[in-house]
């Protein structure tokens, strides 16, 4: 016997006393858990996730339709960006002026290459106000999942209140399951035995999130 089968063997032993269920998984499966916790109007939901974001130690921005190619060029300026990379379906309006040099995302661009890149500018799929929490998802505002990964300084855009829903379980009816999924709660960070933070270890140091609308 080889280990492969010795490890089926264990399985089929584990699942000998369960109870066969042809029903499909949608169905055999409960849903009665909370879709969300609590009511709250489309306004309350946006301040739940700033509050949030600002929680994970994200930097909490706003914008109105006319002041975020202004709002994203200070914000650039202030990190220093020397160049910006840009999905290649980010809104033209999003960026405005001529600095920093803009470094539009292509098949060609490696890691290293990319690692050079100062920021990066993004829209967002959706955001979950309860956790905190930006999803990605490749769409042409949002480009490959290296590109949101692989910058040190990430500034993210959320249309509110449009993208904004309370919970997991609301996000996950508006998504897309074989897309390239990129889930941020915060910068990337991790922390030792010891619980000293770093931060920027497996994605940007800095998240920036500008709700705009």
């Amino acid at each position: 016997m080889n280990s492969r089968e010795r490890v089926l063997g264990r399985v089929r032993r584990a699942l000998a006393d369960v109870t066969p269920d042809e029903r499909p998984y949608e169905e055999a499966v409960a849903r009665d858990y909370l879709r969300a916790h609590g009511e709250r109007t489309a306004e309350e939901t946006v301040e739940l996730l700033a509050e949030n974001l600002a929680d994970y130690r994200a930097i909490v921005h706003r914008a109105g339709a006319g002041e975020l190619p202004a709002l994203v060029m200070r914000l650039l300026a202030a990190h220093g960006s020397r160049e910006v990379l840009v999905p290649p379906g980010l809104p033209a309006g999003w960026l405005d002026g001529a600095a920093p040099v803009r470094i539009h995302d292509r098949a060609e661009l490696t890691a290293a290459r990319l690692d050079r890149v100062d920021s990066v500018v993004t829209g967002c799929a959706v955001a979950v106000a309860e956790t905190g929490t930006l999803v990605l998802d490749g769409s042409p505002d949002q480009g490959r999942r290296r590109i949101s990964l692989i910058p040190d300084h990430h500034i993210c855009v959320v249309r509110v209140p449009d993208q904004v829903v309370s919970s997991v379980p609301q996000a996950l009816e508006r998504l897309d399951p074989t897309r390239p999924l990129t889930w941020i709660s915060g910068p990337s960070a991790t922390s030792d035995i010891e619980l000293d933070r770093v931060e920027g270890v497996h994605g940007p140091r800095t998240l920036e999130v500008i709700l705009f609308g």
